[in-house]
């Protein structure tokens, strides 16, 4: 079975376990290398065993442990050429050998699992999202950091058996809160982040295409809290007509938290 866990999820810090068989790769090390080591560890994955790190975007709550876990381990960096000429000056020395360079909406294979890189919409250098798939086409969708939901990132998500979205502010809270003016037109822009309820509105056309499983990611920790995006999320799903826990399964990536192990067991 495809399988996922969260080892954090959010601002302070991101990064996703796939694996399948016997291949096990990280989306994003945005946190110390010994924090991921060590949340690895709780799952019971060896960190010896990884194959790579896939990278959607540099800002540093998705590399800032990408530099020490490539050299510790010897592992493969997989980046577009944007990514890797904004990132290579932020993560130390790395084996030259070590830097994968791939171009967005191709797919590549990866021991037992296919990845494809797709466009996304936010204010860096070249930022994707990912799709993983099994030979049983078990899949797997992530896609953060994104300030709306483009056509292309629909079409490459669409079909997904779990579903790792953003949800990151509510909107009022934003406004209310502490950030600058400047700040929180950013975040709100179609290269920031997606709010509560747009992250909500596009759940409910995963759930008619027949996603099962979504889980709620990048919380703010100034502008949102875990209840408020899941009851955001059930009222918006509810008018339409979909019930959580009987037509989709829906759950909260915390920030400091490892999570469960989800499995795509179709």
């Amino acid at each position: 079975m495809l399988k996922y866990c969260s080892i954090g999820s959010g601002s302070s810090g991101n990064c996703h376990y796939v694996g399948y068989k016997n291949t096990n790769i990280l989306i994003d090390a945005g946190l110390s290398g010994k924090k991921i080591t060590n949340g690895l560890s709780d799952i019971d994955i060896d960190s010896n065993k990884l194959d790579g790190i896939f990278i959607t975007h540099e800002h540093s709550d998705h590399i800032k442990g990408v530099g020490i876990l490539s050299r510790k381990f010897d592992l493969p960096i997989f980046t577009n050429y944007n990514t890797w000429m904004a990132i290579k000056n932020k993560i130390g020395k790395v084996n030259e050998d070590n830097v994968v360079i791939f171009e967005n909406d191709k797919i590549y294979s990866v021991g037992d699992i296919a990845i494809k890189p797709f466009s996304i919409n936010h204010d860096a250098a070249d930022p994707v999202g990912f799709s993983i798939v099994n030979e049983k086409e078990q899949k797997i969708s992530i896609a953060t950091d994104i300030g709306f939901v483009s056509d292309d990132i629909k079409q490459n998500i669409m079909g997904s058996d779990l579903v790792i979205l953003e949800s990151n502010y509510d909107k009022e809270m934003l406004l209310m809160g502490s950030y600058t003016y400047s700040l929180k037109k950013r975040v709100m822009s179609n290269i920031g982040h997606l709010s509560n309820e747009d992250s909500a509105k596009f759940q409910a056309e995963l759930i008619e295409n027949g996603t099962e499983n979504i889980l709620l990611a990048h919380l703010s920790r100034e502008n949102n809290f875990p209840q408020l995006a899941f009851e955001t999320s059930n009222h918006i799903l509810s008018e339409k007509g979909i019930k959580i826990g009987k037509d989709v399964n829906l759950n909260i990536l915390m920030r400091d938290t490892v999570s469960n192990i989800f499995e795509v067991k179709k």
